[in-house]
């Protein structure tokens, strides 16, 4: 039976035990089959980041995914335990990972290496995060629930931090709880991804240390992370001496021993160290991962360049088909008021005419009297007015008729050239999509994109880019004003905690980070200030070193 245990010491067998007899299948499962069930038991598809890890001999080492699983030397007594862990880290945990699962499997492993002190954090960082742990376990303070002593038998913090002050347990749990009643509306994933965010600028997170030696034999560290290499002086793994980005790397080699590692820039040498320790394809699959990375970001870049396009595309139709039914609208209504109107000058012509022929037969009546003949009179200038009013109306309807007329060709001519637009955004449609299938190119083991049109789903009912923008703006200010309130925060805790300290108990991390602090050094400005210098005399220093 192997037992598979997590980053938060879960277990969870996954049989049938590949050890059995020879009969059973499972038997010739190579490190991936393995790999694999795990990941569908768990449900996750960003597989890139984890591996199955064993320890044989007091020595951890990681399943490969090509060999046969007996084929490791694995521990022969059952059950076999595996350890299923993060192998890299993702340099922004907000951005790089997707899936709520991988989000967890990495706040478990990240909080596990913090209280184990695999990941050096200073005390005032150690309290936030215990809050946002609690926050991620507990849901919402409630002080009616979570009363005094509710964190008693929690491992919140590092023993380093609790050894290092003159403080009680309760003290401690006073001020988690002060924090973590700030973060009440924080679901879980959202109080983990906080623990993330703030985890990942530590100078050891994410970081594998081999010991190594320069052509001088002097003994340094080489760290591995998502940045690149960086070379540490063996008693201080916070501040890299040396780094070099990925991006400044072309090639990795091994050979006997000693590892060669190529610069892009082909002008410079090649600079080598040995270690008889190293593990050779921790080092070359992270260099792989970081390729696939780019390559995955460059293809990422593309999808949405593509769906950029489909979307404009779309827009672009929707209102080409928006002005079609406005202009068949029009056309219909036009022409229903022209025949109308037609039809009106029509029977004001006709009553002209009855009018007139009033008024004829008026002026040959007899007129018998003087009152007959004014009444008659009368009669007659009514009838005259009628007549030429009738006639007015008749020639303005007549006038209004041959304008819609006008109207009614012009909407046409607007309908064909909304048709036209039309047929021409499809055939571009068509084009992004043929483009869309020419992307196979790209690496199989990178996620797939689906850029079919029809598969998309967009709302352009309010595509009111100023909004948007002032949107952006205000969670940019938003941003900015929590930092600045969570580095007064942790200032405050640092100095009202600072007179509880026992001096005499500080490590020599504790005293190294307190330098860098003081000299308002970071793990990202002090990898950018070391990678501002040119790579050649990067690749000198090391060699003197």
């Amino acid at each position: 039976m192997q037992k598979i245990i997590g980053a938060g010491q879960a277990c969870a067998e996954i049989p049938p035990c590949l050890s059995a007899v020879s009969s059973h299948p499972e038997v010739k499962w190579k490190g991936k089959d393995l790999f694999d069930l795990v990941c569908r038991t768990l449900g996750l598809r960003e597989t890139w980041f984890f591996g199955l890890q064993y320890t044989i001999k007091d020595t951890v080492a990681w399943l490969k995914m090509d060999k046969k699983v007996l084929d490791h030397d694995v521990p022969t007594e059952e059950p076999v335990t595996f350890h299923f862990l993060a192998k890299f880290y993702p340099e922004n945990a907000e951005e790089e990972l997707v899936q709520e699962i991988t989000q967890h499997l990495f706040f478990l492993q990240v909080k596990k290496q913090i209280l184990d002190e695999k990941i050096y954090c200073p005390p005032e960082a150690s309290v936030l995060l215990a809050s946002y742990a609690v926050q991620a376990k507990y849901g919402d303070y409630d002080p009616n629930v979570h009363k005094r002593g509710f964190l008693a038998q929690e491992e919140l913090l590092p023993k380093r931090v609790i050894n290092l002050y003159q403080m009680t347990p309760e003290m401690w749990e006073e001020r988690i709880t002060a924090w973590y009643a700030e973060h009440r509306g924080r679901a879980r994933d959202e109080a983990e991804m906080e623990y993330l965010k703030i985890a990942q600028d530590l100078e050891m997170y994410g970081v594998n240390y081999f010991a190594i030696r320069n052509k001088k034999g002097t003994e340094l560290l080489l760290g591995v992370d998502a940045l690149g290499l960086h070379i540490y002086d063996p008693d201080n793994r916070l501040t890299p001496k040396i780094s070099f980005p990925w991006n400044e790397i072309r090639n990795i080699s091994y050979s006997d021993k000693e590892f060669t590692i190529k610069p892009l820039d082909k002008k410079i040498d090649v600079f080598k160290f040995n270690s008889s320790k190293l593990r050779v394809n921790k080092l070359m699959e992270r260099q792989r991962l970081a390729r696939e990375k780019q390559m995955r970001e460059e293809a990422e870049r593309t999808r949405d360049e593509l769906e950029r396009r489909l979307m404009q595309l779309k827009e672009e139709a929707t209102m080409a088909n928006e002005a079609l039914m406005r202009s068949e609208e029009t056309a219909d209504l036009l022409a229903e008021k022209a025949q109308i109107t037609e039809e009106e000058a029509k029977l004001l012509a006709q009553k002209a005419a009855e009018a007139e022929q009033e008024m004829q037969r008026i002026k040959a009546t007899a007129i018998r009297t003087e009152e007959e003949k004014r009444l008659m009179e009368q009669k007659v200038l009514e009838a005259e007015m009628l007549a030429l009013k009738m006639a007015e109306e008749s020639e303005r309807r007549a006038k209004e008729a041959d304008q819609l007329k006008q109207d009614l060709q012009e909407a046409r001519e607007s309908e064909r050239r909304a048709k036209q637009k039309l047929l021409e955004i499809t055939s571009k449609s068509s084009y992004t999509q043929s483009m869309n299938s020419s992307t196979t190119a790209l690496p199989t083991d990178l996620p797939s994109f689906n850029l079919i049109s029809e598969s998309l789903s967009f709302d352009f009912k309010d595509t009111d880019m100023k909004r948007l923008s002032m949107e952006i703006e205000k969670e940019k200010v938003e941003y900015m004003e929590k930092s600045k309130h969570l580095q007064e925060q942790l200032n405050e805790l640092k100095t009202e905690i600072e007179a509880l300290k026992l001096k005499e108990r500080e490590t020599a991390l504790d005293i190294l980070h307190n330098e860098n602090a003081s000299r308002g050094n970071s793990k990202h400005n002090t990898i950018k200030k070391l990678t501002l210098q040119s790579t050649k005399s990067r690749v000198a220093f090391f060699e003197e070193l």
